[in-house]
């Protein structure tokens, strides 16, 4: 592997750069068209601490630079990628000013997301690789990934240090309502456990969401004499295979982190008792935020 990089290495210093412009946060393009020197490498900026690149039959080498702005990549300090399913054959590196790292990608499995950590406010490159040197190239129709830059708070799903799998104390809890990602009230519809990708699938019926980041639950039309009689909203939590998540009756408040458009599970505690924890809280005046109560 390390004499593969070293060729790698060589054979990326000896191609031509060419820099390509995007918006601040996602990039789309294709690869280079019929006579331009195939030496070089694409080159593409993008200032934003989440977005994508899809790129549209791509050529031999595309580098991603990550700049995002300094107020809002602080504390931010580990880049995770998830890679498209027609990534396939495709090498993905990370670049750490001209020291070339492997990064598995593991092609076409649901929901596989690799992360690594950056050093202080530096985010290291991403750099891609479809043809071997000296080799014969390899060309898909398509291809791309998504990237997050992730605090050390930050459930990253790729990552094993999730504490998901234990029930949260009182404190954890009133802190979950006051920093996750999405804040909702409802009923577990049904649970699907997929091995293969090792998650489990928790399909809630919302009654209330009192925050979301990425619109993983949308309202659904109502249907008489549906109980309870109001206003739905319908979405999929995402959980560790490991956590052993379970379907159960009643009314819960579930919070959680955002990634790549997906929701993770975090603390989901009975709603009667989440607002017994808060009450006591709030006239202790220990509540880290107020929480509207119905």
């Amino acid at each position: 592997m390390f004499a593969s990089v070293l060729v790698l290495v060589a054979f990326i210093l000896s191609r031509r750069v060419w820099f390509c412009a995007a918006d601040l946060c996602n990039w789309s393009g294709s690869g280079f068209p019929v006579g331009v020197d195939s030496r070089m490498v694409l080159q593409v900026r993008l200032r934003c601490t989440e977005g994508s690149v899809r790129w549209l039959y791509p050529g031999q080498a595309l580098r991603v630079v990550l700049e995002p702005n300094l107020f809002s990549s602080a504390r931010r300090n580990m880049l995770c990628i998830k890679a498209s399913p027609s990534f396939g054959a495709a090498s993905l590196f990370i670049d750490r000013g001209g020291e070339l790292e492997p990064l598995g990608t593991d092609g076409g499995q649901a929901q596989h997301v690799s992360c690594i950590r950056a050093e202080g406010t530096h985010v290291p490159a991403i750099y891609i690789q479809t043809s071997r040197p000296g080799g014969e190239s390899w060309s898909p129709r398509r291809m791309g990934f998504r990237y997050e830059l992730m605090g050390n708070r930050s459930a990253a799903p790729g990552l094993d240090h999730m504490t998901s799998c234990r029930p949260c104390n009182d404190t954890e809890l009133l802190m979950a309502v006051c920093n996750s990602d999405f804040v909702v009230r409802g009923f577990i519809k049904d649970v699907l456990h997929n091995r293969d990708g090792h998650i489990s699938l928790v399909e809630v019926l919302a009654v209330k969401v009192h925050r979301q980041r990425s619109g993983v639950f949308e309202l659904q039309a109502t249907t008489p004499g549906s109980v309870p009689a109001v206003p739905l909203w319908r979405g999929v939590i995402l959980a560790h295979l490991q956590c052993g998540v379970k379907p159960g009756e009643g009314e819960f408040l579930f919070t959680g982190s955002e990634h790549f458009g997906d929701a993770w599970l975090g603390c989901a505690p009975r709603y009667k008792y989440f607002v017994s924890v808060y009450r006591t809280a709030k006239a202790r005046l220990v509540n880290p935020c107020d929480f509207p109560l119905e």
